[in-house]
């Protein structure tokens, strides 16, 4: 597949199209939230109507089809709401005929995640449609390769405020660490296309924070939980260098009095119970002890296998700026500025490309992508603009990726 640039509509919303318009739908569950992927045609888009050659590293080749992919998330403990979403907009009647099916009616849809086997049958029970598992490693491969040549603004990094965009070449992509941050967290060591290998991973990943931070703040959902760690302190929860040493650094271990010594350190008072502590300050310390965990066990598995770069995705992130700060500077601190954490547009989709990407993989290995657009100001800042809203959580909140097929 050729690396071609992207053009991304942010904030657009699917139109109901009819089932002939829609194909190739692809679902991630997981632990917390369920992905879908999925292809829509253009209007009065045919192979007839818009036929044409392309040429690429001197090989001629005819357009096929274009249209979008498209991207949209659900929570896993609202399953419900995902196959309504899906049966309203036809979108499963765009699968293709199960290979087991003697009859064109049995639908067949990829899907990857431990639910793709948890819910298999609510799927054929409401949609009438069969999941097709695929791997779910060999998918999160798949997709962060994918994106990593197709998208030309894909991969950034991101440090006080600022996101600059990364360009890589195909040459020189392999090999690279893929930290997966869903429920829990995967590091994959990744050589090639389909060639890696699951090196680490730990517990403490984004099912964690969800779960602790519901017990101690009440929030009922993931994103109010990010919106109200937004808006805390974590100092007064956590127990910092400074507070040890009197307010001064620890300066011949390199420990800046502001470094935290201990998370939810402060907590051990024996004169406040949970009620005396803000919801907000708790969540922000939550945050923060996950990221900087997750940073520094990455950074150290990079370390063990001599990789330059290090690709984080997965939804916990969410195109936080707190959250992406965090992990870049525990990377920054425990590499002491020889490695950088770098973060995927489409991070929370990795998974449920890769399963798109398995339908008819002899034609939907020639998909490629065109023509680059800037995001809409709403999700994003320019690059080195420090004004961005840490609260927007839309970094990565695309609805579509414009794209074409061509065939050889």
């Amino acid at each position: 597949m050729d690396r071609e640039e992207v053009e991304i509509e942010g904030n657009s919303e699917p139109n109901q199209q009819s089932s002939g318009q829609i194909s190739h739908l692809a679902l991630d569950i997981g632990g917390s939230l369920i992905k879908l992927v999925y292809f829509s045609r253009n209007n009065n888009n045919s192979v007839a109507s818009k036929a044409g050659n392309a040429s690429s590293n001197g090989n001629s080749r005819t357009l096929v089809v274009d249209g979008q992919i498209h991207f949209k998330r659900f929570e896993t403990s609202k399953i419900n709401d995902c196959i309504e979403f899906i049966h309203s907009r036809k979108l499963h009647l765009g699968g293709v005929q199960h290979h087991e099916a003697p009859t064109s009616d049995k639908i067949m849809i990829k899907a990857t995640g431990g639910g793709a086997c948890m819910f298999a049958d609510l799927f054929k029970e409401k949609l009438g449609v069969f999941l097709d598992k695929e791997d779910e490693m060999d998918c999160l491969v798949a997709g962060a390769n994918f994106l990593l040549k197709a998208v030309h603004h894909e991969a950034f990094t991101y440090m006080d405020g600022r996101k600059e965009f990364v360009q890589i070449h195909h040459d020189d992509l392999y090999p690279y660490l893929l930290v997966n941050i869903g429920s829990g967290v995967s590091m994959l060591k990744v050589d090639g296309d389909g060639k890696f290998e699951r090196v680490s991973g730990t517990s403490v990943g984004g099912g964690t924070f969800w779960g602790l931070g519901r017990l101690l703040t009440r929030c009922k959902s993931f994103d109010e939980l990010l919106e109200l760690s937004h808006q805390g302190n974590n100092r007064v929860v956590d127990m910092l260098v400074g507070d040890i040493y009197g307010g001064t650094d620890y300066s011949k271990i390199g420990l800046s009095a502001t470094a935290i010594a201990s998370s939810f350190g402060k907590a051990i008072s024996n004169d406040k119970e949970l009620e005396d502590y803000k919801p907000e300050d708790i969540a922000r310390s939550l945050l923060r002890m996950i990221s900087n965990n997750i940073g520094q066990i990455s950074y150290l598995n990079a370390l063990r296998f001599g990789l330059r770069r290090i690709f984080f995705g997965g939804f916990f992130i969410r195109g936080q700026a707190y959250t992406m700060d965090t992990i870049s500077v525990a990377v920054k601190y425990w590499s002491k500025g020889e490695a950088k954490a770098m973060f995927l547009e489409h991070e929370g989709f990795l998974g449920a490309l890769g399963a798109f990407l398995s339908y008819e993989k002899r034609s939907l290995d020639d998909l490629k992508v065109h023509q680059s657009v800037q995001l809409t100001p709403t999700c994003t800042s320019p690059v080195g603009d420090k004004k961005h809203n840490p609260q927007t959580g839309c970094l990565n909140e695309y609805e579509s990726i414009q794209c074409s097929i061509y065939a050889a």
